[in-house]
């Protein structure tokens, strides 16, 4: 029987199915948890806003979004949020999904952290984004019936997310310090990570090695 939170059915395609399993095995409840809330947050955005979307390509842009937070996929020499994107469209593709419609997933999860952009975009990108920034940062808490988001976290609760998901964001970056330039991760490890020296865009500027 095909679940149901909210009013929005969460995918139940083979592909779908072994989406869900790959990130139950490596993620932590926290981070499963917040991934499923994301693609239900943004699905409901969707149909707030009419937007015409592809169910499956959302889920697996949800569900893998995070996964640069995970040991398992967790490297030191990129962005995190292309740690999960790789692998989306890697797992994707291996599904036999045409490689425009696994590239759309990847650049949905590679912007999920960079403001307003995406919402320019496909809807599927613009949604993760809407799923994110909802779950996490409360933007366009009120667009949203208090009766759909009281089903999604009775599904998917949140006891003591904020501190837990900044933990999280934390670990995950105080090896690869230097990708959160330009990137709001940088002021997490401000925050979290003592002795962080965040890259200064006017600095770069100012010491490259043209002469003026």
């Amino acid at each position: 029987m095909t679940e149901e939170i909210a009013g929005i059915k969460i995918p139940d395609s083979i592909l779908a199915r072994e989406a869900t399993a790959l990130v139950q095995d490596v993620a932590t409840p926290l981070i499963y948890h917040h991934s499923r809330r994301v693609y239900l947050f943004g699905a409901l955005r969707g149909l707030a806003d009419d937007l015409a979307f592809d169910p499956e390509l959302l889920y697996v842009g949800a569900l893998f979004h995070d996964l640069g937070l995970t040991e398992h996929y967790r490297r030191t020499d990129q962005r995190f949020e292309l740690d999960g994107a790789d692998e989306a469209r890697r797992f994707l593709e291996s599904h036999g999904v045409p490689t425009p419609h696994a590239d759309r997933v990847w650049t949905a999860i590679a912007l999920h952290t960079t403001p307003e952009i995406p919402l320019h975009m496909a809807p599927e990108i613009a949604l993760v984004t809407r799923g994110v920034e909802y779950d996490v940062l409360g933007v366009g808490y009120d667009l949203l019936p208090a009766t759909q988001r009281a089903a999604v976290v009775a599904a998917h609760p949140r006891p003591n997310f904020k501190p837990q998901i900044l933990a999280a964001f934390t670990e995950a970056l105080v090896d690869r310090p230097t990708t959160t330039f330009g990137n709001v991760k940088s002021d997490v490890l401000r925050h979290y990570h003592p002795g962080f020296h965040p890259t200064d865009f006017v600095e770069v500027i100012q010491n490259s090695p043209w002469p003026e």
